[in-house]
Parts: structure tokens; C-alpha cells; sequence
């Protein structure tokens, strides 16, 4: 069994696909869009084939996101080295997205840096 797909809803739709096309090398399909509802979404596909779905609707509610909330708190994107992620940390940290930790090696190992990316979610970036 594997998970499909993850989904999260955005108020901005055409930059979330942006900013997962731009810093994460997602490929958008061509959107959908119901007529009657408003609803709008697109499928990014990631080099695994790992696919997130971001969507919009005309009314939603945005709460205040904190870091230590419960849920699902963050999604991580595996760059495939160290000098990846601190290349990737430090190009979104030049484009103004705060980074919250790293890179560094983590007491269980893993080389990581997390940032507070897209409309205050947290994203890890990983070897």
C-alpha cells in the first residue's frame, strides 16, 4: 500500500502551484475547475511520482497555523544531498521564507532544514 496523494487547501492557488513548480520541481496537470461550486484545484507530481493536490474554494476558514498544532504539521521533499538542501534552504531563505531550523544533522540522523513556506505551513527539506 502507498498513499496516493496528499491535499491541502490555499488561498492562493496560482502561487502555491508556483511555489511548488519553482522550488520543489512539481508538475502541474491542467487544473480543474468546477463550474458550479467554484471549486479549483491542480495535481503536482514530483520527480517519485509522489503527488500533492492543492485546492480552492470560494469559502473557506484560515485559522492561525502554529508550529506545535496537531494534525499534519509539515511535508518534507528528500533533495538527494546535503549541498542540495543547503542550496535549496538558502535560495528560499534569499526569497524571504523564514527558515525555523538547519541545516543540520538531527539527533536521529537525518540532515534537514525546515522552513515556514506557502501561507504559514512548514515544509522539511531532507538529503
Amino acid at each position: 500500500m502507498k498513499i496516493e496523494h496528499i491535499a491541502m487547501y490555499v488561498n492562493d492557488l496560482e502561487k502555491a502551484k508556483e511555489f511548488f513548480t519553482i522550488y520543489f520541481n512539481g508538475k502541474a496537470n491542467d487544473g480543474y475547475h468546477n463550474q458550479k461550486t467554484d471549486f479549483r484545484s491542480y495535481f503536482l507530481t514530483f520527480e517519485d511520482g509522489s503527488r500533492l493536490e492543492i485546492m480552492n474554494k470560494p469559502v473557506m476558514e484560515d485559522p492561525q497555523k502554529t508550529l506545535a498544532r496537531t494534525g499534519f504539521i509539515h511535508i518534507a521533499f528528500s533533495t538527494g544531498s546535503k549541498e542540495n538542501v543547503d542550496r535549496l534552504t538558502s535560495k528560499l531563505r534569499q526569497d524571504g521564507y523564514e527558515v525555523i531550523s538547519g541545516p543540520r544533522t538531527t539527533g536521529d540522523g537525518y540532515y534537514e532544514s525546515c522552513i515556514v513556506g506557502l501561507e504559514g505551513n512548514q515544509i522539511e527539506i531532507t538529503i
